[in-house]
């Protein structure tokens, strides 16, 4: 594989976001010979370390592979400790240069000069991105292509209302035992809503589902479905469907019915969408469904030498993504990017 023969200072490829997506982008660069570097403002895999402590994945262990390591687990839906497990397991194996808490604050287009190795002087464009550690550090990196393997879990939808930023109002679930004896109101249909209130009830908790539409939302796992309507229907959890919450209170949660519900605790379980405000600060055209303008072979945005993987180009349409597909992306990227680099 030809290198880019460029500046120490230049990488060929940074890539935002260390989830499967971006950790499948980077050993294909390093199998390539590229010069890469991955940007993950939380942990390694953030999302998964975000979701519920207890979550079984709707899915098989092989479907959540990449770079050809096999995922082993004695169940058929593995834990999200084997999969934080695995995943370390990925970064060790193939020895990926990651930095944690990262957060990229700004992605722009500037002139990078003249390029190739024969001095032909042909000008060509890098990308600057600028970051910012926890520790409140900035730095600038540069590099001929960017990959954005952002996800969407780490930006949940906010509703906009009243009290949403008090001290016991949550944006994901929790461990469950702070909650005994306490009244949680959960706000959302889907599967985070129902496994949420199943753990928060048999934790103790007296707990009340509040949904916008008339029933629970139709993706909820096959397994997980009959538990929640069953103690709905004995009334092991309380319910409130076709309501939307109008404000949120230190001790309640008052409905758009004029009802207050008594809250210790709140979880606004109610989706979560990707960073698009980053992408269009860095000139990507977003769709009616918010998702980014994109070349769904190659992956390439509006922007030249910008790329999208993983959630990232879901939009508001983020079931239609998931690790089982966007495992593949990075990639299909990499090959893209390693082409032009032969060119």
């Amino acid at each position: 594989m030809a290198r880019y023969y460029q500046p120490m200072s230049l990488r060929d490829v940074l890539i935002i976001g260390a989830g499967p997506s971006g950790l499948s982008a980077a050993i294909a660069a390093k199998q390539r010979g590229l010069d890469y570097q991955v940007l993950e403002q939380g942990v390694l895999v953030n999302s998964i370390y975000r979701f519920p402590p207890q979550m079984i994945f709707f899915t098989t262990p092989e479907l959540l592979e990449i770079g050809g390591l096999p995922f082993v687990s004695p169940f058929e839906k593995p834990t999200r400790p084997e999969a934080l497990k695995y995943y370390r397991k990925v970064v060790d194996t193939f020895d990926l240069q990651i930095a944690y808490e990262e957060r990229v604050l700004a992605i722009t287009r500037e002139s990078g000069g003249s390029s190739g190795s024969g001095g032909s002087g042909e000008e060509y464009d890098v990308f600057a991105v600028e970051s910012e550690s926890a520790k409140g550090v900035r730095r600038v990196r540069h590099a001929r292509f960017v990959v954005m393997a952002i996800g969407y879990y780490d930006h949940p939808v906010i509703l906009g209302i009243p009290g949403e930023d008090l001290p016991h109002v949550h944006h994901y679930h929790a461990e469950p035992h702070p909650h005994y004896r306490q009244h949680v109101v959960i706000v959302g249909g889907g599967n985070s809503a129902a496994e949420s209130a199943l753990e928060m009830f048999r934790a103790g908790a007296h707990v009340t589902i509040v949904h916008r539409a008339p029933t629970l939302k139709s993706t909820i796992k096959y397994w997980v479905r009959p538990d929640i309507e069953n103690r709905m229907k004995e009334g092991s959890i309380a319910s409130r469907f076709g309501l939307c919450v109008r404000e949120i209170r230190p001790t309640g949660v008052v409905l758009e019915s004029g009802e207050e519900l008594a809250a210790d605790a709140v979880y606004l379980l109610t989706g979560y969408r990707a960073d698009t405000d980053l992408m269009a600060r860095a000139g990507v055209m977003l769709t009616e469904r918010q998702g980014p303008v994109h070349d769904p072979v190659t992956f390439e945005t509006n922007v030249p030498g910008l790329f999208v993987a993983g959630g990232a180009i879901a939009g508001v349409d983020t079931g239609t993504i998931f690790i089982e597909n966007g495992r593949f992306h990075g990639e299909k990227i990499i090959e893209v990017i390693a082409a032009r680099g032969r060119d």
